[in-house]
């Protein structure tokens, strides 16, 4: 009949991302309002799914996805307060970073190793860091509009992105290893040589 072929790997990409996801939603609703802000999986999903999809769309498209659902769902339940209706204040200063964290995914961790996995980690905290506190600082008149202001929004940032990091480290850490394994026991989700 067809000569298409079905290939499970995407299929287990995309569950294991929105099971990591689930992980943000369950540690955010199960803890103090803010106490575990920023200590979640997204970056991990990002980095995995810039690594795992060799198509550039779904590379960009699943983990992109599975931030704007989480994120609804934050918006418009225990994070209402801070939302603007729909997401919240400066959420595309957060797609901006979190896009650059799958491309890092997808440049840096064309081998999968130890190395490549700490030093793209290291690398989204840093973006992250930067893009998304700097649209906490452009025009906010809590912080002078210079570089000074911009300093201390940075400062301020530190713990947030300790928890970032240290989030993206342990999920990344469930979701790389966990694929891995994967593909050592069932072969078909190794990568073939047509386009996945």
């Amino acid at each position: 009949m067809s000569n298409l072929k079905f290939n499970p790997r995407n299929l287990i990409l995309l569950l294991m991302i929105l099971v990591i996801t689930l992980f943000r939603l369950l540690v955010t609703f199960n803890s103090d309002e803010l106490q575990f802000a920023n200590f979640s999986s997204i970056g991990a999903v990002a980095l995995f799914g810039g690594a795992y999809f060799k198509d550039h769309l779904k590379a960009f498209a699943f983990p992109l996805i599975s931030l704007f659902l989480s994120d609804f769902i934050l918006a418009n339940t225990i994070f209402s307060k801070y939302s603007n209706g729909f997401l919240y204040e400066g959420w595309y200063w957060t797609y901006l970073a979190f896009a650059l964290m799958v491309l890092v995914g997808r440049v840096l961790l064309k081998k999968i190793n130890v190395v490549s996995l700490l030093s793209s980690t290291l690398t989204i905290v840093f973006i992250h860091w930067i893009v998304t506190d700097f649209g906490v600082w452009f025009q906010n008149p809590s912080y002078t509009q210079d570089l000074a202001g911009f300093w201390l929004c940075l400062e301020r940032a530190i713990p947030f992105e300790i928890r970032f990091l240290e989030g993206t480290l342990i999920y990344g850490t469930l979701l790389f290893g966990a694929f891995e394994l994967l593909k050592a026991k069932y072969p078909v989700l190794k990568l073939q040589t047509q386009s996945v």
